[in-house]
C-alpha cells in the first residue's frame, strides 16, 4: 500500500493507491516528488506520509533526525557544524595534486590539519575532477591502503573518511583504520557498496553525481536539479536503510555534472534536503563555481570558497569538506556568532 501526501498553494489531500510489487524505483521516485511538492509550497491540511514503514508527521520527522553520527562506538556531534579536511593522495587533483605523495608530507599535512580543528580527515587516491581518467583498483589500493595504515598509526585518535567508489577498497580502507565511507557515486559505480557498507557498519557519505568524472561536465541536464537529486536520494536511502544502513550523510555534489547555475540553484536550496532528515556535507572548496563566476584561479578562490561556507551553513549544512581547515573554522565561529 502506498500512502502519499500531495499539497499545492490551494490545500492538501491524501492519496491512497495499492500496486502490487511496486518496483523500488518508482517508490523513490513517487516519494521524492511528493516530499519535495510538499515542504517546497506548503503543508497545509493532512501532515502524513507513510511508504513501506517511513513516515513524515511534519517536517521534522521523516526518517529519525541524527544529530550524531557513530564512528567505531563513539559518537561524533553534528549539533554545530563541523570540517572535514581533503587530503588527496593523487597526482592529478584538481588543486593540491601530487602535494601529498610521499608518506611524510602526508602526514605532516594531516597533523596540520587536526591542528587547526578538522574533525575528519578525507584520504582520497582517485582524482574526481572533471574529465579525470579512471584508474585500476589495483592503483588505487596501492595508493591509498597503505597510506590509511601509516595515517591511523601517527593519528590513532583521528577519523579519517575514505574517499573511493569501490566496495574492496572501502572494506580494505576501514580495516586499516579509516572509519567512514565517501562515495562519490552514490552507490552508483559499485553495485556492491551498500552491501559492504552494511556489514562494515561505518557513516556512509551518499553523493550525487551526474555520469562520471570522465564524462559528468559534457552537457549535464535536469528537469529540476533539486527534485532530480531528492529523487536521487530517497531511492537510494530506501536501498541503505533496507539493508540497515542507519549513519547516512548526504552530499548533493556541487560541480559533479552540474553546470555553473544548477550549483547556485542547489546552494540557493541546500534546505529542502532537510526532509531527509540526515546531515547534509558539502565539498565547495575552491571549485569552478568560484572560479568561473569570479574569473579566478583554484590557488585565488579561498575568498569565493569563504563566501559558499557561509551560505551552506545558513543552509543547514552540518559537514563542510575543505582544503583550509582553519578559514572554515573561523567560518563556522562567526556563524554561529550570529545565530546565538
Amino acid at each position: 500500500m502506498l500512502l502519499l501526501y500531495l499539497s499545492a498553494p490551494f490545500g492538501a489531500r491524501v492519496v491512497n493507491y495499492s500496486f502490487p510489487a511496486m518496483p523500488e524505483w518508482i517508490i523513490g521516485c513517487t516519494f521524492a516528488a511528493s516530499l519535495y511538492v510538499h515542504f517546497r509550497w506548503g503543508h497545509r491540511g493532512a501532515k502524513s506520509i507513510k511508504i513501506r514503514g517511513f513516515q513524515v508527521m511534519d517536517s521534522h520527522t521523516f526518517f529519525s533526525h541524527r544529530s550524531t553520527i557513530n564512528l567505531n562506538g563513539s559518537l561524533l556531534s553534528l549539533h554545530s557544524p563541523v570540517v572535514m579536511g581533503i587530503l588527496n593522495i593523487t597526482p592529478d587533483s584538481f588543486f593540491d595534486g601530487g602535494r601529498f605523495i610521499r608518506p611524510a608530507v602526508a602526514v605532516e599535512r594531516m597533523g596540520e590539519m587536526l591542528d587547526q580543528g578538522a574533525h575528519i580527515i578525507d584520504v582520497g587516491g582517485v582524482s574526481s575532477r572533471p574529465g579525470a581518467k579512471a584508474i585500476s583498483e589495483e592503483e588505487e589500493e596501492k595508493r591509498l591502503v597503505p597510506m590509511v595504515k601509516r595515517l591511523a598509526v601517527e593519528f590513532p585518535q583521528a577519523v579519517m573518511s575514505v574517499d573511493t567508489f569501490r566496495a574492496r577498497i572501502a572494506q580494505k580502507a576501514i580495516e586499516a583504520g579509516a572509519s567512514m565511507v565517501n562515495d562519490i557515486s552514490g552507490g552508483l559505480m559499485d553495485k556492491d557498496m551498500f552491501h559492504m557498507v552494511a556489514q562494515l557498519k561505518v557513516p556512509y557519505v551518499l553523493m550525487h553525481m551526474q555520469g562520471t568524472p570522465g564524462n559528468m561536465q559534457k552537457d549535464p541536464r535536469y528537469q529540476d536539479v533539486v527534485t532530480d537529486i531528492s529523487r536521487f536520494f530517497a531511492q537510494q536511502l530506501y536501498a541503505l536503510r533496507k539493508r540497515g544502513v542507519e549513519d547516512v550523510i548526504l552530499d548533493p555534489g556541487f560541480g559533479f555534472g552540474k553546470t555553473l547555475d544548477h550549483n547556485y540553484t542547489l546552494l540557493k536550496e541546500l534546505r529542502h534536503f532537510r526532509i531527509f532528515e540526515c546531515p547534509v556535507l558539502v565539498g565547495v572548496s575552491r571549485k569552478s563555481m568560484v572560479n568561473k563566476l569570479l574569473g579566478v584561479s583554484a590557488e585565488a578562490a579561498l575568498n569565493g570558497t569563504t563566501a559558499l561556507h557561509m551560505a551552506a551553513l545558513d543552509g543547514g549544512v552540518r559537514i563542510l569538506r575543505v582544503h583550509d581547515v582553519k578559514e572554515a573554522r573561523e567560518t563556522i565561529k562567526i556563524w554561529e556568532k550570529l545565530n546565538e
